[in-house]
């Protein structure tokens, strides 16, 4: 089986549970022949490449390093999942200053070692802030860098199968948008159970409206709950659709679920957020999202809540005001 391309996809953090699942995922598709790990914590990350080594995946040239100028140098990709974990009883937000701090040297790094590259996808949170961060001091294109926000999404498509007792292929168009996050804003306009509208169905027998607000706080708690079950916090659903952004940035099949974007359109400025989007080689674009009143002011507050977590890094000093970005990137004047 021929790879899906040649470049050289890095993994950051792969001592972690999410980098080595990522690790092993883009060996099972196939992505690339070249692959470096890189994290830190040397002992744990060579622990990860024996593991693959004893894999005997085929054709595979797969490396590993804690000198982080070794592992980008030569990226045609790159994926990080390397922050904190989220621990029982904490927010994604809980994370926000070490973990912006990783992302702005990430950012450096990524300017620094390997300009050329082609495509990053940022995982470690709050992923829409070091999304953010990781793009100011990068001096990316904002088409070059996605976040992983895909996840909400799945996780309402669960609900509704579990819901609804019915094979996943019946529901189409699952989407949450804004924030990655507890004030994420979750569509029901957009999606179809059985070819009917989910609005259509909210508030009958089918799906009472207490019902479908039960799902919806499912759907917003779902990584606390994983974390509540496991102890941990998730790593199989991250690795896997992170991979799957990879591969359609690489030429794949185009990502069909909403990624963290950067925005600025005159409605929402100067963040990074999910919208309606789609990831090809050429990079990630996204559209305006539309649905019902509710839920556009459901994605006005998630926005706001964004910019108030961008406004404490800015405080920090960890990024520069909004209006000195263009210094630091020359997409973003």
């Amino acid at each position: 089986m021929e790879f899906l391309s040649n470049g050289k996809l890095t993994i950051v953090g792969a001592a972690g549970m999410i980098g080595s699942n990522m690790a092993q995922t883009a060996m099972m598709m196939r992505l690339t022949p070249n692959i470096c790990l890189y994290d830190p914590y040397a002992p744990a990350l060579e622990g990860v490449a024996e593991e693959l080594y004893h894999c005997a995946f085929e054709g595979v040239n797969l490396t590993f390093t804690s000198d982080i100028g070794e592992a980008l140098t030569g990226a045609s990709y790159v994926v990080s999942s390397g922050g904190a974990a989220r621990k029982a009883g904490m927010t994604r937000e809980d994370l926000l200053k070490g973990n912006a701090e990783i992302a702005a040297a990430f950012g450096k790094d990524i300017r620094r070692y390997c300009p050329e590259v082609k495509h990053v996808v940022v995982v470690f949170n709050p992923a829409d802030i070091t999304g953010l961060i990781t793009l100011i001091y990068s001096g990316l294109r904002p088409s070059q860098i996605s976040t992983l926000a895909a996840l909400d999404s799945t996780r309402l498509q669960s609900e509704l199968v579990k819901y609804f007792k019915v094979p996943a292929a019946e529901i189409r168009n699952c989407r949450t948008y804004g924030g990655h996050g507890e004030q994420m804003a979750v569509y029901a306009s957009t999606t179809t159970v059985g070819g009917r509208t989910l609005t259509d169905l909210i508030g009958t027998e089918a799906l009472p409206v207490e019902e479908w607000e039960a799902i919806r706080q499912r759907v917003v708690q779902g990584g606390k709950h994983i974390i509540d079950l496991r102890g941990r916090s998730s790593f199989q659903s991250p690795a896997y659709l992170s991979i799957c952004m990879i591969a359609a940035a690489m030429g794949g099949e185009p990502f069909r679920w909403p990624v963290g974007a950067y925005v600025s359109n005159g409605r929402f400025d100067h963040i990074l957020m999910a919208m309606e989007t789609t990831v090809t080689r050429e990079g990630v674009t996204y559209t305006d999202v539309e649905g019902t009143p509710d839920e556009q002011a459901e994605l006005e507050r998630s926005y706001h809540h964004l910019c108030n977590l961008r406004d404490e890094v800015i405080a920090m000093g960890v990024i520069p005001p909004v209006a000195s970005w263009g210094e630091y990137n020359v997409h973003l004047k």
